[in-house]
C-alpha cells in the first residue's frame, strides 16, 4: 500500500515524476537541506492566534472571507496532525491519501479549507493556483470523503512583512486569496500518481538537479 501526501507526494509527482518514483519505490529521498524555522514558527503563532476566534473570525480577515472558523478545536487539532488527520482510501489502487489542514471555515453547513502561507512579498496573480492548486484540491477531497461537505473553493491566507516599527515589532500584511477547488481533479491526480508508481522507473530528466545528483551518486539509470 502506498501512503501519499499532497506535499511530499502529489506535488513531487507533478514536479519530477522520477524523483517521486525513487522516493516511494527505492526510498531514495531528495536532500532536505536546512530546515527553515521561521515559517514553521510563524505557522504555530498564526494557529494560536486563529484559535482565539473559534466560531468567529480574526479581525484582519473579517469581511474578506466567507464563513466562520470551525468551532470544534479538538476536531481541528486532529486534522492538523498528519498522524490523526484526514485520509482517503482508493480501494482500486490500494493507496491512501492523507494530509494535515491548517484551518477550516464553515459556511451554510459546508466546509472551506484554509491554509496559511508565510512569504517575503505579496503573492502575484496566478501564484496560488500555480504552486498550491494540488494541495488545496487534496484538502477539499479529504474533507468531502470523510463526510464533511465542502464548498467549491478554499482560501490561502498570506502573511508577508511590511516594515519593522520603532519598537522592533515586525508588521505583517495579510491577504486572503480565494482559489477554486476540484474534487475530481484531486482524485485523478492521485490515480495517475499511483499508476505511475506501479510502472518502471522513468528516464532521468536533465532539467532536474536532484535526478542528476542521484544518478551520479547512486548509479540509478
Amino acid at each position: 500500500m502506498f501512503r501519499i501526501s499532497p506535499t511530499t507526494g502529489l506535488n513531487l509527482f507533478k514536479e519530477c515524476p522520477r524523483c517521486f518514483w525513487l522516493h516511494y519505490n527505492e526510498k531514495v529521498h531528495r536532500p532536505r537541506g536546512i530546515f527553515p524555522s521561521l515559517p514553521s514558527g510563524m505557522d504555530l503563532v498564526i494557529k494560536k492566534h486563529f484559535d482565539k476566534f473559534r466560531n468567529s473570525l480574526p479581525p484582519e480577515i473579517d469581511g474578506k472571507v466567507e464563513g466562520q472558523l470551525v468551532p470544534d478545536l479538538g476536531l481541528l487539532n486532529k486534522w492538523r496532525d498528519w498522524r490523526t488527520g484526514l485520509e482517503y482510501y482508493d480501494k482500486e489502487r490500494d493507496a491512501v491519501l492523507f494530509g494535515a489542514l491548517d484551518d477550516c471555515l464553515i459556511s451554510d453547513n459546508q466546509y472551506i479549507p484554509v491554509d496559511y502561507k508565510t512569504r517575503g512579498f505579496p503573492p502575484k496573480e496566478g501564484d496560488s493556483e500555480r504552486y498550491y492548486q494540488t494541495q488545496i484540491d487534496t484538502y477539499a477531497l479529504l474533507l468531502n470523503e470523510n463526510g464533511y461537505k465542502v464548498k467549491d473553493f478554499a482560501y490561502l491566507i498570506y502573511y508577508y512583512p511590511e516594515e519593522v516599527r520603532e519598537d522592533g515589532i515586525v508588521k505583517f500584511n495579510i491577504k486572503p486569496v480565494r482559489i477554486n477547488t476540484d474534487l475530481e481533479r484531486a482524485k485523478k491526480t492521485l490515480e495517475n500518481a499511483v499508476d505511475f508508481l506501479k510502472g518502471p522507473i522513468p528516464k532521468e530528466h536533465s532539467n532536474c538537479e536532484y535526478c542528476c545528483w542521484i544518478n551520479d551518486r547512486l548509479g540509478f539509470e
